[in-house]
C-alpha cells in the first residue's frame, strides 16, 4: 500500500513540542563572544563623526568598530537588473537611510555589556529629508543615493497606449494599495561564525545560520570574505520561522563573520524582537493604479496595472518582485489584451524583501480587486464574472499576455467546489435581510480566484539517499526546513520509492560539508523540486539494489522485483525467496566499503502553477466598524498531495497570514520615516482571537512538470484570503455605494467610510 497520500503526522513535532529544538543561538561555541550592532535613530541623514571612546572603555568591551575601522567599502546592489549607482557598505558610512540601519558594531564579553555599550556609541547626524512613500521617492525631490540621481531602482516597462480599452463597453478604474507588513518570524535571526586552519593552511569559516538557504548563504560569505567555496561551511539547525524574510545574507551576517576573522575567535549574534521589526526585511509595500475593461455581458477584454513598488532604503530583491508579479498578473483569466508594469522606488524605510508569496500575494490582490469593481459597474454577480472569463481546463497549457506558461488547471471546479459547500443564495438572502434590520450587522460575501506561480525561477535541487546495513536510511535534501514538515514529506517519498519503513528513513539538510548542494526554501518549491529530487534518488537507489539482489539471488537483475510493501526483493514468480534491504545495503557495504548510495538532481525546466477559489463570509458593526470573519472557505489545489495533513497545516497557516493582512496588520511610519509600529504591542500581528475555523475543500489537478505531480501550498492561502476578505468587506458596505475599501479594514477605517457613505446617502 502506497504511504503517498496518506495523513501521515509530522516527525519533527514531539522534539519541538517537549524537549525543544536546537537553534542557531543554543549551538555557539563556549568561548564565543558577542556583537551589539549600533543603529540609526535618524531615518535619512549624512553621518559625520562616530565617537566610540567612551564604549570601547566600557567594562567587558573588546572593540568597537565602524566602516572606516573594518575598511568596508561601498559595492552596488547583486542583483545586476538594479540601479548599480545605489551603492552602500554593511555598515553605514556617509549616510544613514533609515531607523534600524547599523552603523557600527560593539564586541563584548556578554551581550548585557554589549548593549550598555551601544549606548555609549555618539553619532554626529547632519538631518536631511526623509522620503517615506513611494508616491514621493518617484517625484525624485530628494534622492536617496545622490551618485544614482534618481530614487528609481528598478522599472517594467508599458507595452501598451491610450488605444488599449478601445472598444470596451466598460472600463473601471482604481487606485489602492497593498500595504507593508513585517514577516515576524518567531524566532528572530541569528547567526555565529568561526575561523579555523585547514589541513593545507587556508582559512575556514563555519557559520551557524538562521537562514533558508545554506547553500546560497554559504556562496554568499565565500564571496564576501574573498575565499573559495570550499573555505566556508554553513550550518542551518532547526529555523524558527523564514517567511521568505530569512532567504539571503543580511550585512549583520557578513559583519560577524569578519568580526571573527579579525579577531581569530568565534563571534555570535542575535537580534531582538525590536531589531527584527527593524532589520528583517518587510514585504510587500506596492501601490496600484489600474483600469480593466470589457463588454456589458461580464466580458473582459483589456486589462492594465501599473505598480509603484516601495524597495525601502537599499535596492534589493524587493525592488524586482513587481516582476514576478507582472508574470501572474491576469490571475486565472484568459484577457486578450493585459499590461502590468512597474517602478521600483527607494525610500527611507526598512528594505523590502521576499515575504510569503513575494509578488504573486500583490498580483492576486490588483486583478481580484480590479474583477469586484468591474463586476460591480455591470451589475453581475462576480462568480459569474470570473466563471464567464477563466481559462477552460482544455487550454492548457496556457499562455497569458503576460509571460505566465501556465501547466494546468481547474478554476471553475474550484470554484464549484466552494459552492457546493456554502449555501450561496441563502447567504445573498440572509445579506439582504440584514440590510434592512438596523439592528443587525452588515453581512458582506467576497471572492477570489488566484493562481501562483510556484518555484518561479524553475530552480533544480539536490537529494540523495543512503541506505545502511541494518536497511535503515538517510536521506539528503539541499531543501531547507523552517516549520513546513520536510522531514515528514521527504521520508514519504522515499518509503514509498523504496519500501524501507517511514520511521526507519532520516531526513537530513542544512550543513554545506554533508549536502554537496541545494537551493533552499522558498517560492514553494520543496516538495516539487525536493521531493522529486528524493524520488529519482530512490528510484535509482532501487535499480542499484536489484543489480545487488540479482547476485544474491544468482538471477538476472531484469527479473528482480521490489516488493515494497515488504521491503524485499524477489526473482518474479518467486517471491517466497527473498532478500532484504539490509541484505543488499550489506553486501554494498561488503564489495565497496562504503553504504549503497544514489543521488539526483532534478531541473524541472519550469514552473507549477497552483490555483484555488476562496469564499470569505465577513460581519461588520454598525457602530463600529469592527470587522469579524465569520467563515472563510477556501479550495486551494496544489496538484498531487503527498501527505494532506500537511497541506492543510500550510493552508491554514497562509489562510491565517493572507486574513491577518485584510484585518489588522500593518507597518506604520510617520511622515519623518519614525518606525511607530516596531514592537508586538504596537504592530497589529494575528492572534486566534481574530480568526474563524477555516473550511478547507480539497481538490487535486497533478502537473506534468514533475513525477510527483506536486505543485506547491506553502504561500497559496496567503494569497487568495487577503482579497476574499477585502472584497466581502466592500461587498457588506456596497448598497450604501461604497465601491472600495484600502486594506488593512481596520475598524477605524470602517467606520470613517461608512459613516461618510450614510452622510451622503442623507444629504442626497
Amino acid at each position: 500500500m502506497s504511504i503517498l497520500g496518506t495523513r501521515v503526522f509530522r516527525v519533527e513535532d514531539p522534539d519541538l513540542l517537549t524537549v525543544g529544538g536546537k537553534y542557531v543561538d543554543d549551538l555557539a561555541p563556549a568561548d564565543a563572544v558577542h556583537a551589539t550592532f549600533v543603529r540609526s535613530e535618524m531615518a535619512h541623514g549624512r553621518l559625520g563623526a562616530i565617537d566610540t571612546s567612551e564604549a570601547a572603555m566600557a567594562p567587558g568591551v573588546i572593540g568597537v568598530y565602524t566602516a572606516a575601522d573594518l575598511e568596508l567599502a561601498a559595492v552596488p546592489p547583486g542583483m545586476p537588473m538594479l540601479n548599480q549607482d545605489m551603492k552602500r557598505s554593511w555598515l553605514a558610512a556617509d549616510r544613514v537611510r533609515y531607523v534600524g540601519e547599523p552603523f557600527a558594531v560593539v564586541v563584548s564579553t556578554t551581550r548585557e555589556t554589549g548593549v550598555d555599550a551601544a549606548g555609549l556609541v555618539f553619532a554626529d547626524y547632519e538631518p536631511l529629508p526623509a522620503v517615506v512613500s513611494p508616491a514621493d521617492a518617484v517625484k525624485d525631490e530628494t534622492i536617496l543615493y545622490p551618485e544614482a540621481g534618481t530614487n528609481v531602482a528598478f522599472a517594467v516597462p508599458t507595452g501598451s497606449d491610450d488605444s488599449y480599452f478601445d472598444g470596451c463597453d466598460v472600463t473601471v478604474s482604481l487606485q489602492f494599495r497593498n500595504q507593508r507588513l513585517a514577516p515576524c518570524p518567531l524566532e528572530p535571526r541569528a547567526t555565529v561564525a568561526r575561523w579555523e586552519a585547514m589541513e593545507d593552511g587556508r582559512e575556514h569559516l563555519t557559520q551557524w545560520s538562521s537562514t533558508q538557504n545554506a547553500h546560497g548563504t554559504r556562496d554568499a560569505l565565500a564571496a564576501a570574505m574573498e575565499v573559495e567555496t570550499d573555505q566556508v561551511r554553513v550550518i542551518c539547525p532547526d529555523v524558527g520561522g523564514g517567511f521568505g524574510a530569512k532567504n539571503g545574507s543580511y550585512a549583520e551576517d557578513l559583519v560577524v563573520s569578519l568580526l571573527a576573522r579579525k579577531l581569530g575567535q568565534p563571534v555570535r549574534w542575535a537580534e531582538t524582537r525590536s531589531e527584527s521589526m527593524l532589520g528583517l526585511v518587510h514585504g510587500r509595500g506596492m501601490d496600484f493604479d489600474a483600469t480593466i475593461g470589457g463588454t456589458r455581458d461580464g466580458r473582459i477584454t483589456a486589462y492594465r496595472c501599473h505598480a509603484t513598488q516601495d524597495a525601502g532604503a537599499h535596492a534589493t530583491i524587493g525592488a524586482v518582485l513587481p516582476f514576478i508579479a507582472r508574470t501572474v498578473a491576469c490571475g486565472v483569466y484568459d484577457i486578450e489584451r493585459a499590461d502590468f508594469f512597474a517602478t521600483s522606488v527607494v525610500t527611507n524605510t526598512v528594505p523590502v524583501g521576499a515575504y510569503r508569496g513575494a509578488g504573486r500575494p500583490e498580483a492576486a490582490a490588483a486583478i481580484e480587486r480590479m474583477i469586484e469593481a468591474y463586476a460591480a459597474e455591470v451589475g453581475i454577480d462576480p462568480v459569474e464574472v470570473r466563471r464567464k472569463n477563466f481559462v477552460k481546463p482544455d487550454s492548457f497549457p496556457f499562455t497569458t499576455p503576460t509571460g505566465a506558461n501556465m501547466d494546468s488547471g481547474e478554476y471553475d471546479a474550484a470554484m464549484q467546489a466552494v459552492m457546493d459547500h456554502v449555501d450561496y443564495p441563502g447567504l445573498r438572502a440572509e445579506q439582504e435581510r440584514r440590510r434592512h434590520d438596523s439592528s443587525a450587522p452588515l453581512l458582506g460575501l467576497g471572492w477570489s480566484a488566484y493562481v501562483e506561480i510556484a518555484n518561479p525561477m524553475g530552480n533544480p535541487e539536490f537529494g540523495s539517499i543512503e541506505v545502511r546495513p541494518d536497511g535503515s536510511a538517510v536521506v539528503l535534501t539541499g531543501s531547507s526546513a523552517h516549520g513546513q514538515g520536510h522531514h515528514t514529506a521527504f521520508a514519504q517519498v522515499a518509503s514509498d520509492m523504496t519500501g524501507i519503513p517511514f520511521d526507519r528513513i532520516e531526513v537530513r539538510h542544512g550543513d554545506t560539508d554533508e549536502v554537496p548542494r541545494g537551493g533552499g526554501t522558498g517560492g514553494s518549491k520543496s516538495l516539487q523540486v525536493g521531493g522529486s529530487a528524493v524520488l529519482q534518488a530512490s528510484e535509482a537507489a532501487v535499480a542499484q539494489a536489484k543489480d545487488l539482489a540479482a547476485n544474491l539471488l544468482e538471477a538476472d537483475p531484469a527479473d528482480i522485483v521490489l516488493d515494497t510493501a515488504a521491503g524485499t526483493f524477489a526473482v518474479t514468480g518467486t517471491p517466497a525467496i527473498n532478500v532484504s534491504w539490509a541484505d543488499v545495503a550489506g553486501r554494498a557495504h561488503e564489495d565497496q566499503g562504503t553504504n549503497l548510495l544514489a543521488t539526483a538532481d532534478f531541473d524541472p525546466g519550469a514552473p507549477t502553477f497552483p490555483f484555488g477559489a476562496h469564499l470569505s463570509v465577513v460581519q461588520i458593526d454598525r457602530d463600529t466598524g469592527e470587522v469579524t470573519v465569520l467563515r472563510h472557505i477556501s479550495c486551494d489545489d496544489a496538484g498531487t498531495m503527498v501527505n494532506p495533513l500537511l497541506v492543510e497545516g500550510q493552508v491554514h497557516g497562509g489562510v491565517a497570514s493572507g486574513i491577518a493582512q485584510a484585518l489588522i496588520e500593518e507597518f506604520h511610519y510617520d511622515p519623518n520615516g519614525n518606525p511607530i509600529t516596531a514592537n508586538f504591542m504596537d504592530y497589529g500581528l494575528v492572534s486566534a482571537a481574530e480568526l474563524p475555523s477555516f473550511e478547507r475543500i480539497a481538490q487535486e489537478t497533478p502537473t506534468p512538470r514533475n513525477p510527483l505531480g506536486a505543485k506547491g501550498i506553502g504561500e497559496s492561502g496567503t494569497i487568495g484570503a487577503t482579497p476574499a476578505v477585502q472584497n466581502a468587506v466592500i461587498d457588506a458596505l456596497a448598497h450604501l455605494g461604497v465601491r472600495h475599501v484600502d486594506i488593512p479594514t481596520t475598524p477605524e477605517r470602517v467606520w470613517q467610510i461608512m459613516t461618510e457613505a450614510e452622510e451622503v446617502g442623507h444629504n442626497a
